[in-house]
C-alpha cells in the first residue's frame, strides 16, 4: 500500500502490430493540424487472445502545436476463433524534434528516444470475451516505417 492505496499491476494483454497507409494531411487552424491514417490491417497476439485487425480502422491525429501527436484510433480484432472486438484508444506521442522528424522520415529511432503511449478500451458482444468489457488497459509504442506497434497491458 502507498498512501493508503493498492500498488498498481499489470499484466500483458497483447502486442498488435497495425499498417498504416499514407496518412491525409487534412490540416486545421494554426498549432492545431489534422491528419488521418488508414489503416489496412495488422496482427496481435497474447496468451488469452490473438488475431488479425480487419482493414478500415482509422487514426484521427492532432498536431499540437507543442510538438506533440495526439492519437485517436479505432480498429476491430478479428479473433483466432472468430470473435470480433471494437478496440478505440487515445494517445500521445512526443520527443525531441530531430527525432520526431526521422520519424516522419521514416527511419528507424530507438523507441527509448520517444514517448509513445496509448489508453485503449474495448467492446464486445461475444460471452467469451466480454471480460473485455470492465478492464482498462494501457500500452506502449514504437513507430516502424509501416505503421504502430504497441505493447498493450491490463492494469490489474
Amino acid at each position: 500500500m502507498i498512501g493508503g492505496f493498492a500498488v498498481l499491476h499489470t499484466r500483458p494483454l497483447f502486442s498488435i502490430r497495425l499498417a498504416v497507409d499514407a496518412l491525409l494531411a487534412v490540416g486545421g487552424p494554426e498549432g492545431n493540424g489534422r491528419r488521418i491514417g488508414s489503416i489496412s490491417g495488422g496482427t496481435f497476439k497474447g496468451d488469452r487472445l490473438s488475431g488479425t485487425v480487419l482493414p478500415g480502422g482509422t487514426d484521427w491525429q492532432l498536431l499540437r502545436g507543442d510538438g506533440a501527436v495526439q492519437l485517436d484510433a479505432r480498429i476491430v480484432l478479428k479473433t483466432d476463433d472468430d470473435a470480433l472486438i471494437a478496440m478505440t484508444y487515445v494517445g500521445l506521442r512526443h520527443g525531441p524534434p530531430d527525432v520526431l522528424e526521422r520519424l516522419n522520415r521514416g527511419e528507424p529511432v530507438d523507441p527509448g528516444n520517444y514517448y509513445f503511449r496509448i489508453v485503449p478500451s474495448f467492446a464486445t458482444s461475444d460471452h467469451r470475451y466480454d471480460w473485455l468489457n470492465r478492464i482498462v488497459a494501457v500500452g506502449i509504442g514504437q513507430r516502424l516505417p509501416t505503421g504502430p506497434d504497441y505493447s498493450v497491458h491490463e492494469i490489474l
